[in-house]
């Protein structure tokens, strides 16, 4: 029988709808313990780490996270990790556990759309999913995955794409890479390659912008001003940014900071493609670094990991590539 680490930190899964109100709020008590004291098929270890709304999450809980994981595994026999979690920054948990932690036993994370006392509850059939899967052996060395509604997908490519359907959580471009059935656990992709960063803490200041048309020069002009280590911009396309924002970027690049260049668009990668004022090929020349198909908010935490390791610009391009 497989020991299964359940970590709780909080979120939709672990909220009630007040009858009088409507309003979805935490619980003082976990409901999840009773779906937990249900299974049978595996020895479960359940922490409350924290109680919070996903939006209240920070890179800093998110490395307390991961170190508190990593210790409970090598000090005690866990042979996988499931973690509850809101869903609205699911997603960068998860693709910031999968960056930082050390361990490879099967990491897995879940969520809800609908809380506790909600008809058609969704949070307890995920958590009981996300247990099948960390418990499978199949799913040890495939990184952080997220299960929800079904599907197994990796941290890097999942993302929240509606508001509130239960079936929110898509990988585009590329899909789940497993299926929880009746049955069993079963995969039928296998990501190709990770990358794994042992750091102390997350202490550089990384700021996200996203392109719009007629882009105001005055705010990277401010940003400018401010002591940022690091910048994530949403461009265009595959890769291109507004005219007039150019001789601003261009002065950020000259004081020092990296500029980390992803799409606005869910799918494809930015390329060096166009050759116009404000294209890839322009901005490939200035110095932006170019990712190989990450979005906005990952690539944030992804700088903040790897400024703790360098600052080339070289090095951090290829970091991104992968």
């Amino acid at each position: 029988m497989k020991k299964i680490l359940i970590i709780h930190t909080g979120g939709t899964i672990a909220m009630s709808e007040d009858a009088e109100t409507g309003a979805v709020k935490p619980n003082p008590l976990n409901p999840l313990h009773d779906t937990v004291h249900a299974v049978e098929d595996a020895e479960l270890v359940v922490e409350d780490f924290l109680n919070v709304p996903s939006p209240h999450m920070t890179p800093a809980h998110m490395v307390h996270l991961a170190k508190r994981i990593d210790k409970r595994v090598m000090d005690e026999r866990i042979d996988g990790v499931v973690i509850t979690h809101g869903t609205d920054t699911l997603e960068e948990t998860a693709y910031m556990l999968d960056l930082i932690l050390e361990t490879d036993i099967p990491v897995v994370i879940t969520g809800a759309m609908r809380s506790s006392n909600e008809l058609g509850s969704d949070g307890p059939y995920n958590l009981l999913s996300s247990i099948k899967t960390a418990s499978s052996s199949e799913a040890r060395d495939k990184g952080v995955l997220v299960v929800l509604n079904d599907e197994i997908h990796t941290a890097k490519n999942v993302t929240k794409t509606h508001t509130s359907n239960i079936a929110t959580f898509q990988s585009p471009q590329y899909g789940p890479i497993g299926i929880v059935s009746k049955r069993g656990v079963h995969f039928h992709h296998h990501p190709v390659s990770g990358q794994r960063f042992v750091i102390p803490s997350v202490r550089k200041k990384v700021l996200l912008l996203k392109a719009v048309a007629g882009m105001e020069a005055e705010l990277l002009n401010s940003i400018s001003d401010m002591p940022i280590d690091g910048l994530v911009i949403e461009a265009f396309g595959q890769g291109n940014l507004p005219p007039g924002t150019i001789p601003s970027f261009q002065t950020l690049i000259d004081k020092g900071i990296p500029i980390v260049l992803v799409s606005r668009c869910f799918n494809g990668v930015v390329q060096d493609t166009y050759g116009y004022e404000g294209g890839g090929k322009e901005l490939k020349e200035m110095g932006m670094i170019f990712t190989n198909g990450l979005n906005g908010q990952k690539a944030r935490l992804k700088l903040m990991v790897a400024l703790e390791k360098t600052s080339d610009k070289e090095r951090l391009q290829e970091i991104f590539q992968r």
